[in-house]
């Protein structure tokens, strides 16, 4: 199973979505709330070079925020990012 990573903030719609296909997938990850955190949230932009919310990463990659992970889902690249099996699972 790959390790998936998000990077939230507990008002935002987007990290909701972003979680919510993750579950759909059945996609197990660590998710990192940082709300009140600016030391987890500095962590955050130090490794995906961003400061908007959700921040993705599969195994250390930064897949970027909500709508990059809805692209990825949309082109079918996600499953294969996640290491799902296509045609079924």
């Amino acid at each position: 199973m790959k390790n998936v990573e998000i990077y939230t903030k507990s008002y935002c719609p987007y990290c909701k979505r972003a979680k919510e296909l993750l579950h759909i997938k059945n996609v197990s990850f660590t998710e990192f709330d940082v709300t009140s955190d600016p030391v987890k949230e500095q962590e955050m932009r130090h490794r995906s070079g961003r400061h908007t919310v959700p921040q993705i990463f599969i195994d250390d990659e930064p897949i970027g925020g909500c709508s990059d992970l809805f692209d990825l889902d949309e082109t079918g690249e996600l499953d294969g990012k996640l290491g799902i099996n296509s045609s079924g699972g």
